[in-house]
């Protein structure tokens, strides 16, 4: 039987989250990310410049980060199994913790089901604000709900399936440098003029990272909600991103509802295509079920990690 490492890091997950007080104290391991990034963008991603000359920049940048998050989680390994061998698998699994975000997703999205189960728009317009980039101020009942499943289906692979899967393939090496890939995305792998360039590199290699996780993703949330066959295999590529239609559209079949449409960013409608078009709008009720169906998804990544440290 092989360490299970993965299966414990899942565990601790679950159970602790990444605990306000330990926040507090001495903040999460992705904000050392950030503030190279930061720092990055800052020195080197300027107006002036030309723009293969920031292109260039941004692939330096990603290459730092890279290094930075894969050398850490080697020298970890390396430092666990020389130091304390007989103890190296758990102290791995702790060092592996902090990448997952289980829990911290799970109570993000049940801070807005509450309130919107019972009617308060208000609050759960507030606590979608937390978890989505879209103007959130005009949203109904369905464009929260709608948001907050987008967000929820998204994030299975951003912050469950691919972390766990680069820990399976690669150990805590390829945990981390995931976790430094999928930051520099999300901070500047956008398509505005300020970081098209210098996030190019960033965005492209998320989309490679994910590539083989979104799969993962949108088969397991089949797994656990038969339903969402038929509409991921037809409307997984109506989504702006080349992975992140797989677990969008499993979600949406599994439920019912249609999903994407016209969502407004800083006042500007942008005319995104539905999934799931026939589906009914999402409501409380859905995104109720849709924690449920996480859950289950969770579950079945539990298993297999659990199934692949017994098997080998």
């Amino acid at each position: 039987m092989a360490e299970p490492i993965a299966l414990a890091a899942l565990m601790l997950d679950a159970l602790l989250g990444w605990p306000n007080r330990l926040y507090a104290r001495v903040g999460h391991p992705v904000g050392a990310f950030a503030r190279l990034i930061h720092w990055a963008e800052w020195r080197w991603n300027r107006a002036t410049a030309p723009e293969a000359s920031r292109r260039l920049r941004g692939v330096i940048t990603l290459l730092l980060l890279v290094a930075a998050g894969g050398g850490g989680g080697l020298a970890v390994e390396w430092l666990a199994r020389t130091v304390a061998p007989d103890q190296a698998w758990w102290l791995i699994a702790l060092a592996a913790w902090p990448a997952l975000a289980q829990r911290s997703l799970y109570d993000h999205v049940r801070a807005v089901a509450l309130p919107l189960g019972r009617g308060d728009w208000a609050d759960a317009r507030r606590k979608v604000a937390r978890i989505v980039g879209r103007d959130t101020e005009d949203l109904d009942e369905s464009g929260i709900a709608r948001a907050t499943i987008e967000s929820l289906a998204e994030s299975v692979c951003d912050g469950v399936i691919a972390p766990l899967f680069w820990l399976l393939l690669l150990g805590l090496p390829g945990l981390w440098a995931f976790k430094a890939i999928s930051t520099a995305d999300s901070l500047i792998g956008h398509r505005e003029p300020r970081w098209r360039a210098f996030g190019w590199a960033s965005a492209r290699a998320d989309d490679i990272a994910n590539y083989i996780p979104a799969r993962l993703s949108g088969l397991l949330l089949c797994l656990a909600a038969p339903g969402g066959w038929r509409t991921m295999a037809r409307d997984h590529a109506a989504h702006a991103s080349p992975n992140g239609g797989w677990p969008e559209a499993a979600m949406a079949g599994a439920l019912g509802v249609a999903l994407g449409g016209p969502v407004s960013y800083d006042g500007a409608i942008h005319a995104k295509p539905w999934i799931n078009v026939g589906g009914g709008p999402a409501r409380s009720v859905d995104l109720a079920r849709a924690l449920s169906i996480y859950v289950r998804t969770c579950l079945l990544a539990w298993a297999i990690a659990g199934g692949l440290a017994w098997a080998l």
